[in-house]
């Protein structure tokens, strides 16, 4: 495996000294990913907002960035497009017209659809409306407080699971991680104004995913490295990310690149997935190596909080 070793497993470099710029830093990053959401708030999506949801067939497959240009010269500049099933098979997402010369049809979505069938529609690719249907703001908003409901059992599973398998301080400096990474991530989206649909919400769902699997990893080794150690906790952490850092690298660039497959190669309907995926990869990974261990060393961990009282006791009790 030696080839495949980015960073010598022996190397040191002193990731502990930096460890307050590194929570200042990371703590700015957070802060400010939190003012974006609070001040800009986030472009969401019809999944969301409501509107229109609109199927249409054409002879011939579509040119899907006409029809974009075709409907925001229309006046429905938010549209979604986007292929499906087939080449020929569109799906158009809208808003309703905000002009007051169809604010009266805009009411009626089959009015709305045969008024896009219309726009989109040229003489050698008629399009054809398969079906359309209202998309309630009522259930977008149920969906988002789903998608709250289910961070706040992953951040309640992670805290029983690393508690179980570890020990308390490492479950919350493992946390706190896990949630300024969610956070950036979504801010991320509010500072630059990209749409915020459901798969966006997933992606950053499975952003919570790819911390947490990188920091359980350096904190395992911190746990075998405070049994097997005999030094200070500043310099068992140390070592364990050293000891960890081309494993870390190694498979975030992998899951890094599949991810940018699936932002070019995806479509416009994964493309915000991609994107906060990918995002999440790199937080997640400059995270779990300069905020999860330093945290740990801000909380006091030392060799005791991972040895059980009654063999503590045993063995102060063999000694001389």
């Amino acid at each position: 495996m030696k080839p495949f070793n980015v960073f010598p497993y022996d190397s040191n470099i002193h990731f502990m000294r930096l460890r307050w710029v590194s929570l200042a830093i990371a703590a700015l990053i957070m802060f400010v990913a939190l003012g974006a959401m609070g001040v800009k708030g986030f472009n969401l999506a019809l999944d969301f907002t409501g509107g229109v949801g609109i199927e249409l067939r054409f002879p011939k497959a579509p040119d899907v960035d006409n029809i974009r240009t075709r409907l925001d010269r229309a006046g429905y500049g938010d549209a979604q497009v986007q292929t499906f099933g087939t080449g020929t098979d569109l799906l158009v997402r809208l808003q309703d017209k905000p002009r007051e010369s169809v604010a009266v049809a805009a009411t009626q979505t089959s009015s709305i659809a045969q008024d896009v069938r219309r726009i989109v529609s040229t003489p050698d690719n008629p399009a054809e409306v398969r079906s359309s249907a209202q998309i309630s703001a009522q259930v977008g908003k149920e969906l988002a407080l789903n998608g709250v409901y289910a961070l706040i059992f992953v951040v309640v599973g992670f805290l029983m699971y690393i508690s179980f398998r570890f020990e308390w301080k490492f479950a919350v400096a493992a946390i706190i991680t896990t949630l300024h990474d969610v956070v950036v991530v979504a801010g991320w989206f509010a500072l630059t104004g990209h749409e915020f649909d459901l798969t966006v919400l997933a992606g950053v769902l499975s952003v919570m995913g790819y911390s947490i699997n990188d920091t359980i990893v350096v904190f395992d080794r911190v746990r075998e490295n405070f049994r097997s150690m005999r030094a200070d906790p500043a310099e068992v952490l140390n070592r364990s990310i050293n000891q960890t850092l081309s494993r870390t690298v190694i498979t975030s660039f992998v899951a890094f690149l599949t991810v940018l497959a699936l932002y070019i190669y995806g479509g416009g309907s994964l493309r915000g997935m991609a994107e906060s995926q990918m995002i999440g990869i790199i937080i997640g990974t400059l995270s779990s190596i300069f905020v999860a261990c330093p945290l740990l060393l801000w909380l006091g961990v030392s060799k005791q909080d991972l040895l059980p009282k009654a063999r503590d006791e045993a063995a102060l009790a063999r000694r001389p």
